[in-house]
């Protein structure tokens, strides 16, 4: 009986090694480009030749309570911004009255309302996509930018530099994060961890258009091409109409970009454990822009080198600690111990994209101990993928 056990044992140690083994080949191979990242954009100012260059497009439903500093950031962008259209969908909480207010001081803002949401739309792309059509046809670049943000000066002319010395067709930016308690420090970097696994890192480069990352919160994209691929309708029923779109650009052959924005834009996107639990996390399976198989071989990817380690490293570790010391416990506890180590190295890598992360801010001690919200942030995602959401920003469909 005990030999058999032990065969069991070796047996499954073995699946274990190969599963592992072949997810972890395939997440180095994700992770290593970007070693080679360029460094995070700073801010810059603009150039005669980019005067009146941009549109910027913000879509707004019931935001009041955290508009201001987005208003306050983008009207401190320079000339080259033409116009700052906001495009809100009948808000309820005093949204459109903030925005009339900063119009008195700068006239750059516009204000409209987008028509009844048609079948087979998603509130934003379709706010997006109206005010694209709303815009300036003198603006050579159109920007949509999120209402939870704060663009940081210097921001719209640094993404316009960086599109055209790199050749850029669509260049979108990840953010600096804003949180505020445990909750969110401990689970949304390991949220983000999950993108990091199975996307293109900020200033990577080029990848193939399945892996390509994307961020609507800052989002650059030559007019002429939004025009010919008929505004935001390739993402239209998508709740991550970010990615879908970038990637189906990219399937068209545009070139598109993703850089780290960390000293060009902030976010304060949810409100503790509970929202992001549920907002962040219904379209974090970015299942709206790929395949099915490739959804579930991510599933099957971030298991393996996301929520198993942990648990692995405890269970080999007391193997080995009763005397039981097959090659193949030995294999698998040095493998989640690799695996380990590099997700507490990724944890210091991304310090950066987090404000207010330091000794004295005591709720974001949580954030060095992300990597144990692992498992949990895997069952989120997973969870994500097997429903579609049925309520956004206050929206029902």
């Amino acid at each position: 009986m005990e030999s058999l056990t032990q065969t069991t044992v070796g047996a499954i140690c073995l699946i274990l090694l190969l599963s592992q083994g072949s997810a972890t080949l395939i997440l180095l191979s994700r992770l290593l480009p970007g070693a080679r990242r360029k460094p995070p954009l700073v801010p810059m100012d603009p150039t005669p030749e980019q005067l009146g260059a941009v549109s910027v497009i913000v879509p707004t439903l019931n935001e009041a309570a955290r508009v201001d500093p987005c208003l306050r950031g983008l009207s401190h962008q320079s000339y080259e911004v033409r116009e700052i259209i906001f495009v809100d969908s009948k808000s309820q909480d005093g949204t459109p009255e903030k925005v009339k207010t900063a119009q008195i001081s700068d006239p750059r803002f516009r204000l409209f309302n987008d028509p009844p949401l048609p079948q087979g739309w998603v509130g934003r792309p379709w706010a997006l996509h109206n005010g694209f059509l709303y815009s300036s046809t003198h603006s050579k670049w159109i920007l949509g930018i999120d209402a939870d943000t704060i663009p940081q000066p210097g921001l719209v002319a640094s993404l316009i530099s960086t599109a055209e010395q790199e050749g850029y067709d669509v260049i979108s930016l990840a953010p600096q994060f804003i949180l505020k308690y445990p909750g969110e420090w401990w689970l949304q970097p390991a949220l983000l961890i999950t993108l990091l696994y199975r996307c293109s890192s900020p200033g990577s480069g080029n990848s193939l258009p399945e892996r390509i990352m994307a961020n609507g919160q800052c989002f650059l994209c030559r007019r002429e091409v939004l025009a010919a691929v008929e505004g935001y309708q390739s993402a239209a029923s998508s709740f991550c109409d970010d990615v879908t779109l970038a990637r189906y650009l990219a399937t068209r052959g545009y070139n598109v970009g993703f850089g780290d924005g960390a000293n060009l834009i902030k976010v304060r996107m949810y409100e503790g454990l509970k929202e992001t639990w549920q907002e962040w996390g219904r379209s974090l399976d970015l299942k709206d822009a790929t395949s099915p198989l490739s959804l579930w071989s991510d599933l099957w990817l971030l298991f393996n080198v996301q929520a198993l380690p942990l648990l692995l490293l405890l269970v080999t570790g007391w193997l080995l600690s009763q005397g039981i010391t097959f090659l193949t416990i030995k294999a698998v506890f040095a493998l989640n111990l690799g695996l380990l180590v590099l997700r507490f190295t990724l944890t210091f890598a991304t310090a950066g994209s987090y404000a207010n992360l330091s000794l004295f801010n005591p709720s974001s001690w949580l954030f060095w101990l992300s990597p144990l919200a692992d498992p949990v942030a895997w069952f989120r995602i997973w969870l994500s993928a097997r429903q579609t959401p049925r309520q956004w920003r206050g929206r029902s469909y």
